[in-house]
């Protein structure tokens, strides 16, 4: 999660931890140079506090806390951030414009967001699980058929489990050996919250990828990866951040499953291209067949 988004997370925080955040967001370009004797005093608050929220946001110290400001608003003034989410281009943009900023929407801001322990986490999951299930609606549910088919090059056939609407009772099917992933960028839907209750109370692991860091999916998960892309959920021109962000994590996942049995992988894909250009299921063999 990126710190600007950490600042704007107010739910673990104190109410005077709050005040000084407030104050961090209004005015992060004044930040970097400001010692902490200063930020306390315009804040009323003091030394201790604005060590506490920067310890709480994972520094070492208010040093190390200025130094991941300074990143942020070099940042800011960088393209990055500069695409709205909900409409990224308008009528007067060229279509070299327009596909410049389609292309910088959410890719660079995913990629700072990343947490490689995670990332990680959810390769081994579902690289171990015998079977793979994957939950999804909307156009969320395009981005899981692809990363289905994706899995077929590594033989791993995953399941939708809402393709024929029976999703309770293919939650019911799912044992520890298998792995269940929910891909849902609002990460509100109660049906998943049914879902992964039963899968944490029965230790069937869980991966859950959403845009929502107040999700209740989150604390229910095995692995939740959240990457916040400021998209609404009602007025967009369409869903390009959010379904942006779920490719390239998907694709992120399935090439780190990939890497683990590099050599090994490279060595099937080249027997079963073989095997479909040139052996027993290439269709020119099959038309020559049917020729005699």
């Amino acid at each position: 999660m990126l710190l600007i988004d950490k600042l704007s997370n107010h739910e673990n925080f104190t109410n005077t931890e709050q005040r000084i955040a407030d104050y961090i967001l209004k005015n992060i370009t004044d930040i970097p140079p400001m010692n902490i004797d200063k930020l306390s005093k315009i804040t009323y608050t003091s030394h201790s506090a604005v060590v506490r929220l920067t310890k709480k946001l994972g520094f070492e110290g208010f040093k190390d806390f200025k130094v991941a400001i300074s990143e942020a608003v070099y940042s800011q003034t960088t393209n990055m951030n500069s695409v709205d989410a909900n409409f990224p281009f308008d009528s007067n943009d060229s279509v070299s414009t327009i596909s410049k900023k389609v292309a910088e929407l959410s890719v660079e801001r995913t990629f700072a967001q990343l947490d490689e322990r995670l990332i990680e986490e959810a390769a081994n999951t579902i690289a171990k699980s015998e079977r793979i299930f994957l939950f999804a609606q909307g156009d969320s549910q395009i981005r899981a058929r692809s990363f289905q088919n994706k899995l077929v090059k590594l033989n791993r056939f995953a399941i939708l489990g809402e393709e024929y609407s029976d999703e309770d009772w293919t939650a019911a099917n799912l044992t520890k050996k298998d792995c269940a992933i929910f891909i849902s960028y609002g990460g509100r839907i109660s049906q998943y919250e049914r879902m992964l209750t039963h899968f944490s109370e029965n230790k069937i692991p869980s991966v859950v990828l959403t845009g929502n860091q107040k999700s209740p999916l989150i604390r229910l998960a095995q692995t939740a990866i959240v990457t916040t892309q400021n998209e609404y959920d009602f007025l967009k021109i369409s869903t390009f951040s959010s379904q942006i962000t779920f490719e390239y994590l998907l694709d992120t996942i399935f090439s780190v499953i990939y890497a683990k049995e590099y050599q090994q992988n490279i060595i099937n894909l080249k027997n079963k291209f073989n095997l479909i250009q040139r052996g027993t299921l290439s269709e020119g063999l099959a038309k020559e067949h049917d020729s005699k």
